[in-house]
């Protein structure tokens, strides 16, 4: 992939592939930021604690598992099922959970006696791996700003709505460049 290519070409020195998240991006070892998908916040031995922690605390789905993990971050990140089924698998074969038998077709995991005692060695770690998904969230919050998307939406429909007629007036669309032009300069301004 060559978005993989360029992030090792760039090389570590290069302070403008670093982004506003400098070193100290809270995530797992191959992790690297931006890039939707292909971002690893969490390596796989993290994530089957993760999941562990989770489904100690009550039986759950996959799909509820990927819920849950989203919430926690704040909307931040969303394990893919592809990430998250194999994970249960393994926890499953490492009998840590089991699989409860459910009505239809979806499978719901529960931790086993000794997943309970896995994640009670493990607690030190499972603490910081939810403390690592609240900064997420709180990052971003901070750096997504839902209330300036919340906007944004708001005044592409409107000036969608202002220029759908068939006859658009020159002037019109002058007074509303000029309105962008003079919000752009507030925003720099702030």
């Amino acid at each position: 992939m060559f978005s993989h290519h360029h992030h090792h070409a760039a090389g570590r020195g290069d302070p403008s592939r670093g982004g506003p998240f400098g070193r100290d991006w809270p995530m797992g070892r191959g992790g690297r930021p931006g890039g939707g998908g292909g971002r690893r916040i969490f390596d796989g031995s993290e994530l089957r604690l993760l999941l562990l922690r989770l489904v100690a605390d009550e039986p759950r789905h996959g799909y509820e598992l990927i819920k849950a993990v989203e919430a926690l971050s704040g909307g931040a990140y969303a394990p893919s099922p592809g990430v998250v089924y194999p994970t249960l698998t393994l926890l499953t074969d490492m009998g840590l959970t089991e699989e409860q038998a459910a009505e239809g077709t979806r499978k719901r995991f529960a931790a086993t006696e000794a997943g309970h005692t896995h994640l009670a060695e493990a607690s030190a770690q499972v603490a910081e791996l939810f403390a690592r998904l609240q900064a997420l969230g709180e990052r971003h919050a901070r750096t997504d700003g839902g209330p300036i998307h919340r906007a944004k939406a708001n005044l592409r429909a409107a000036i969608h709505h202002r220029l759908s007629g068939s006859e658009i007036d020159p002037d019109t669309l002058h007074a509303v460049a000029a309105i962008l032009d003079d919000a752009a300069q507030k925003v720099e301004r702030l």
